[in-house]
């Protein structure tokens, strides 16, 4: 009687636990699924499997419809279905760059889609291409194209016989905001970046007057984030490196001191920091990280976590 009291304890605290995780996941779409403009981070790491995280991505609630998500990095397209988002609610897909930790679960969302009820085109904006990475419109080709993609068995998505289709665009912006997008009471632009050879975009979406800027990756040191802030409600800064950091590693990503920069001149409200990766987790770096950016912004710093909703009031 002791071994089987004990085996349905464990089974009761299992149960529990659960629960509680559902609950908690519940708990969170639920709060980003009200009628209030709200962006949710599916996907709040970098490329380190040790960050226990998924890789970058974001999504854009109005209304309590998903409107519009930020790339797709691995794990986000799980965190997709967790929040409660639906393809058939989007209105545009933005690619900040193409590395796979921002790009990798596209395929597995548009397989995902086929069981929407998605069916009306959706857009996807990404950046050029360069000498060593394709451009969007190539990437996705590359992807589900029927001569040559690499899925090719989706091939419908692209070329005509999917329910709804996939249509990729290339945004070869420059130091100045360039509207990309709009509809009803959204408008979207963008900025080149500076993440080292790579091509990259930060994104602005502006949503009934509330301005929600993405930075992607990028060391921050050219003009175009910072324009591109400028009062804009909430900023989601990629926070990947720290102080300590080498200066290989700072040409291509924004250590907490130029966030802070960027914030406090662009006279942000709101700072978000996300796509943590290693060496910014941890209450010491993370302390660190809050005093570095101090320095130069008094507003209000929030660190991401996968699934967490920052409301806009």
């Amino acid at each position: 009687m002791q071994h089987l009291s004990l085996g349905w304890t464990l089974r009761l605290l299992l149960v529990l636990l659960v629960l509680e995780y559902v609950l908690e996941v519940s708990a969170t779409a639920q709060s980003c699924g009200t009628k209030q403009v709200a962006v949710q981070v599916l996907g709040s790491g970098g490329p380190d499997w040790r960050d226990k995280r998924a890789s970058s991505s974001y999504v854009v609630w109005q209304g309590g419809k998903a409107l519009v998500l930020v790339d797709v990095g691995g794990g986000s397209a799980v965190r997709f279905g967790q929040s409660g988002a639906e393809i058939s609610q989007l209105e545009v897909i933005l690619l900040t760059h193409l590395h796979a930790d921002h790009t990798s679960d596209l395929p597995a969302l548009v397989l995902s889609s086929r069981f929407d009820r998605r069916s009306r085109p959706l857009p996807l904006f990404g950046p050029p291409a360069s000498d060593t990475f394709p451009s969007t419109t190539e990437f996705v080709s590359d992807l589900f194209a029927t001569s040559r993609g690499a899925w090719r068995y989706l091939s419908g998505i692209v070329e005509g016989s999917h329910p709804y289709q996939l249509q990729p665009a290339d945004v070869d912006a420059g130091d100045r905001p360039v509207e990309v997008l709009r509809t009803g009471a959204m408008a979207i632009a963008a900025v080149r970046t500076d993440h080292g050879t790579v091509p990259a975009l930060s994104w602005r979406v502006t949503v009934e007057g509330k301005r929600i800027v993405f930075s992607g990756d990028t060391a921050g040191q050219s003009e175009g984030l910072r324009r591109l802030a400028e009062n804009a409600d909430l900023l989601v800064a990629h926070n990947a490196t720290s102080r300590f950091s080498d200066q290989d590693t700072k040409s291509i990503l924004m250590p907490p001191s130029v966030i802070g920069q960027i914030a406090a001149e662009a006279r942000v409200r709101r700072l978000v920091l996300s796509h943590r990766m290693a060496e910014t987790l941890g209450r010491k770096h993370e302390e660190q990280t809050r005093e570095d950016i101090r320095q130069w912004f008094s507003g209000r710093v929030e660190l991401a976590n996968d699934l967490d909703c920052f409301v806009l009031r």
